[in-house]
C-alpha cells in the first residue's frame, strides 16, 4: 500500500468515511464512474491527479495545502 493510500484511508476513518464513499464522490464530480478498485489502483500507482486529489480532500471536508517549508 502506498503512503498517500494509507494516509487517505486514515482520513476516511477519522471522518466515518470509506474510499467507496470518496469514489463515489468523485463519480458525482466527473460525471463518470469511479470504483474503489480505481481508486485504490491509482493511489497505490501513485498516478492520482492533483485535481483529484482536491477533491477527495473536499469530500474528507479538509484542504489540500502547499506551503514554504520554512513556514513550519
Amino acid at each position: 500500500m502506498s503512503e498517500i493510500q494509507e494516509e487517505i484511508k486514515m482520513l476516511a476513518a477519522q471522518k466515518g468515511l470509506t474510499l467507496s464513499h470518496i469514489a463515489n464522490y468523485l463519480s458525482r464530480y466527473y460525471g463518470r464512474k469511479y470504483t474503489l478498485d480505481s481508486l485504490s489502483k491509482k493511489l497505490r500507482a501513485n498516478t492520482i491527479k492533483y485535481s483529484e486529489m482536491k477533491l477527495i480532500a473536499e469530500a474528507l471536508k479538509m484542504e489540500v495545502v502547499i506551503k514554504d517549508k520554512e513556514e513550519t
